[in-house]
């Protein structure tokens, strides 16, 4: 099977764990053909494309994703203010990789603004894989299912699912889309931990994923 990247995450525990924002069952450090890419969603929200997506508070940044990705979200309104905060920024976390893909900055600072230690060096090194292969991405990745835990007033977790059977990677220079067809890897099972920063933003520091875990598949 052709795998896209696994970055590699160092674990509470000290042990190391897979980082796989888009990668099908692991990977050797270089995206390689047939691969999906990671998506983001926020309840019945969508991605604008190509708009800026802002977020309604102020000083954070406008995110910009390329016309032909469109990524979107559920479960964005819990009726928990905290929670919906938390879903609101990992949302924008993941627009903001994506747009770091897109235009081939790992230290893009919208991306440098929803993560910070572990998480931070992980997704620059997810960035610049996608770079040094010259890929981007493209599609429709659909996320569903999140759900919010609340640990204390500046640390929180996420579990979510990504379908992402319509989204792919794109060669940039023939803008040839690597598709693939859908299978169990299709539908990822995510695990996240963020804390709450000084300014209120809930930032990525760790993350693992399950490639075809069966409480995500349709």
């Amino acid at each position: 099977m052709n795998r896209r990247p696994r970055l590699l995450v160092t674990a509470v525990v000290g042990a190391t764990a897979a980082l796989l924002l888009t990668a099908c069952g692991g990977g050797d450090g270089k995206p390689k053909g047939n691969d999906k890419i990671a998506g983001a969603d926020t309840g019945g929200e969508t991605s604008a494309s190509p708009e800026a997506s802002a977020t309604a508070s102020a000083g954070r940044p406008k995110i910009e994703l390329p016309s032909d990705l469109k990524l979107t979200f559920e479960g964005s309104k819990t009726g928990d203010s905290v929670k919906d905060a938390i879903l609101k920024d990992n949302a924008d976390l993941i627009r903001a990789l994506n747009a770091a893909i897109d235009a081939q900055n790992p230290r893009l600072p919208a991306l440098e603004f929803y993560t910070e230690g572990e998480g931070a060096v992980a997704a620059q090194q997810w960035v610049q894989s996608f770079k040094s292969a010259g890929w981007t991405v493209t599609g429709t990745v659909r996320y569903f299912d999140r759900q919010v835990t609340v640990k204390s007033q500046d640390s929180a977790s996420l579990s979510y699912c990504a379908d992402e059977s319509k989204g792919f990677s794109k060669v940039i220079k023939t803008s040839k889309v690597k598709k693939t067809k859908t299978t169990k890897n299709s539908y990822v099972a995510y695990g996240v931990q963020v804390e709450k920063n000084k300014q209120g933003v809930w930032e990525l520091v760790k993350i693992v994923s399950t490639r075809g875990a069966d409480r995500c598949q349709p």
